[in-house]
């Protein structure tokens, strides 16, 4: 299928590494312009190198951002209009990574702990929407595609669930608003997903539990339908759909790329 993504404008935040990075080179490959955006300047250019190296003739353009910060947001869209011309996708990945660390109980969840990582995921999508809106509504077309994560549907992380879910009741409210200007807006759901962060924290528990790479992987497969562990190539494949043309009848709903949340039933 032709996602038809030739010269479309997009900027991706938490571009360096991860599944940001992973949807930054699979738009580059459908033939988009991107800009790719993250705190780490040094991590940023490094990755955007690869993308170019991958697909020579490419356009990827490195930018640092505090998405937490208003003004470093303001900068980045206005840089992005500046270098693209324009800007028809956002893909907001930028975010505290979860599961770094056994998630704070209630006696230690400190308020900034809290702000922190709310103002990161849920202040930073919406401090990005807000800027590029305006110009995707002048063309009337756009795509906001927000990652979120199953901590929207499962206990286990105060803030996990809170900041994820904020993000899926934001993405609606956007969806509504956006809508009858072009702009359609979603929300995607990764469950356990393959990258650098997550094998490196994998390792750590096979270390600690004597266990191999594979037998720790292998369990958290089992509690999937689909018995494995999502690459980031595979959830960028699903963003990539939602942030082309072709997505044009799903608004403002929440797409789940996990291989299957076992047990649990959501209609």
């Amino acid at each position: 299928m032709d996602l038809q993504l030739v010269a479309r404008r997009a900027l991706v935040t938490g571009g360096s590494r991860g599944i940001g990075l992973a949807v930054a080179a699979q738009l580059v490959a459908e033939g988009a312009h991107v800009v790719l955006a993250a705190r780490d300047a040094t991590r940023l250019g490094a990755a955007a190198e690869r993308l170019r190296e991958d697909r020579p003739g490419a356009v990827v353009v490195p930018v640092a951002v505090d998405t937490g910060d208003d003004e470093s947001v303001r900068g980045l869209v206005d840089t992005t209009v500046g270098v693209l011309g324009g800007v028809d996708i956002l893909v907001n990945a930028a975010a505290v990574p979860g599961g770094s660390a056994p998630p704070p109980k209630l006696p230690e969840l400190t308020d900034d702990l809290f702000w922190d990582d709310v103002n990161v995921k849920v202040l930073g999508y919406l401090r990005c929407a807000r800027e590029v809106a305006p110009h995707m509504a002048a063309q009337g077309w756009g795509r906001i595609v927000n990652v979120s994560g199953l901590a929207a549907r499962q206990t286990g992380s105060i803030i996990g669930s809170i900041r994820n879910v904020a993000v899926a009741a934001a993405t609606k409210n956007l969806a509504d608003e956006l809508g009858p200007s072009g702009i359609n807006v979603t929300v995607v759901h990764p469950g356990l997903t393959r990258t650098e962060g997550v094998l490196e924290r994998l390792a750590a528990v096979a270390d600690r539990r004597g266990l191999s790479l594979e037998e720790v992987e292998a369990e958290m497969a089992s509690t999937t339908s689909s018995r494995r562990v999502v690459d980031a190539e595979e959830v960028a494949w699903v963003v990539a759909f939602l942030a082309s043309p072709r997505s044009v009848a799903i608004n403002g709903d929440a797409i789940v790329v996990s291989g299957g949340a076992r047990g649990s039933i959501h209609y």
